[in-house]
């Protein structure tokens, strides 16, 4: 199940937050969240274990409080996300720390409706840098928010999947998701 990478996935964010996580079990793994008073920093995908989300978020847990209260919502949005329901994410997001083309690309995707694609150039289109498809793939890289910033819906300019920070494996699951599953 495990769908990052093995090293740990430390977004750059300012030690100077209050700093606040969560890890919860959905039926398809353990997830993570972090975020701040300002918003979300970092969302981890399903992996198999608690374990493995500590792992993954790396460092940062000596920096952050355990404090599910606040991520209620989002965790049951996120649990109904991966039942196959129609969920929307217009949580706030603290990306203070990206740059000015990451969070416009960023925010150019969460565009996207649930259920549909869209490519990397239009992406850069409506980002104003038509010609800047391969930057938009390296600003997706990047996003430490997957599914809130739905990265997954970006495809190549001939319906391919490229690459996910996820795996591969974890896109075709979420964008199957999306296109079959219930609408709640």
């Amino acid at each position: 199940m495990a769908t990052r990478q093995a090293t740990s996935f430390t977004p750059a964010i300012p030690m100077t937050q209050q700093l606040n996580y969560t890890i919860f079990n959905t039926d398809n793994g353990w997830m993570g969240i972090l975020g701040s008073a300002k918003g979300l920093l970092c969302i981890i995908l399903p992996q198999s274990s608690a374990p493995e989300i500590r792992q993954l978020f790396g460092d940062i847990m000596n920096h952050a409080t355990w404090l599910p209260h606040p991520f209620q919502d989002l965790m049951e949005r996120l649990r109904l996300y991966f039942a196959g329901h129609k969920i929307t994410f217009p949580d706030a997001l603290a990306l203070s720390t990206a740059t000015a083309f990451q969070r416009q690309v960023w925010a150019t995707t969460r565009l996207i409706p649930y259920g549909e694609t869209r490519n990397y150039g239009w992406v850069a289109e409506q980002a104003k840098q038509p010609k800047a498809a391969r930057a938009v793939g390296q600003a997706l890289r990047q996003n430490p928010l997957p599914i809130i910033v739905p990265c997954h819906r970006v495809l190549t300019s001939n319906d391919k999947l490229g690459g996910y920070s996820g795996g591969l494996e974890m896109k075709r699951r979420l964008l199957h998701l999306e296109n079959s599953g219930s609408i709640g």
